[in-house]
């Protein structure tokens, strides 16, 4: 009997990774984009044929390389190369030339999704989670990677793609104070500092705010 996915690995939204166990993963070359760490990569390869995780950050690749040699799992490869760069990803995928499935979890723009059209063929998927346009909206100013409904939905369309899910997942955290909702962005302080978004948040605090939005996308869509 073929093993049953487990529950999602840290930080991946359940939902997600529902979608992801309902493709045929079983005997899938599937490309994980942005792999970071391999988090996700790791978590999909007992129940693939093969899984390639890229990322452009050859630290990151080298922690996934280890994980995945500390886990024994031998169908699963990690590159360091970058998902903007190439027009198609079917050189990375070996043998397998063009995969069966590709994921990107926090790692969406309108190149991946154009590059992920020319590697797959029809009826195969491309599955992501994208930063949402209310992400962090307290900030004032919308991320470049993020995308409102209609908006990844004519991205897609004009890709080849039919989308088969879209939804949004938002939690909005609330403070009782403006120690607390600093305390909450504290990781991103640094970040936030040097595009502007750190002024715009404490202003929103000291005029009254006390919440902190996350918001995604969650997509799944079939070229066409």
């Amino acid at each position: 009997m073929e093993p049953s996915p487990a529950k999602p690995p840290a930080g991946v939204s359940p939902r997600f990774w529902a979608l992801l166990c309902a493709e045929p993963l079983k005997g899938s070359a599937v490309l994980d984009v942005g792999t970071g760490s391999g988090r996700l990569a790791l978590a999909l390869a007992p129940y693939c044929l093969r899984v390639v995780g890229i990322d452009r950050d050859a630290g990151a690749i080298e922690e996934a390389t280890r994980r995945a040699k500390e886990r024994r799992l031998t169908n699963v490869e990690f590159l360091a190369f970058d998902a903007e760069a190439p027009e198609d990803y079917d050189d990375v995928m070996g043998e397998f030339r063009h995969p069966g499935l590709i994921v990107a979890h926090l790692c969406v723009s309108d190149r991946i999704i154009e590059n992920s059209s020319r590697s797959l063929e029809p009826g195969h998927t491309l599955a992501f989670v994208a930063f949402h346009a209310d992400q962090w909206r307290e900030t004032g100013r919308r991320s470049r990677f993020a995308y409102d409904e209609d908006q990844v939905c004519r991205v897609l369309t004009g890709c080849g793609f039919v989308v088969q899910h879209l939804e949004v997942e938002r939690e909005v955290q609330h403070f009782d104070s403006v120690e607390a909702a600093l305390a909450a962005a504290i990781g991103l302080a640094e970040r936030w500092k040097t595009d502007g978004r750190w002024f715009h948040y404490v202003r929103f605090l000291e005029e009254g705010g006390r919440t902190l939005t996350h918001s995604h996308l969650v997509v799944t869509a079939r070229k066409a």
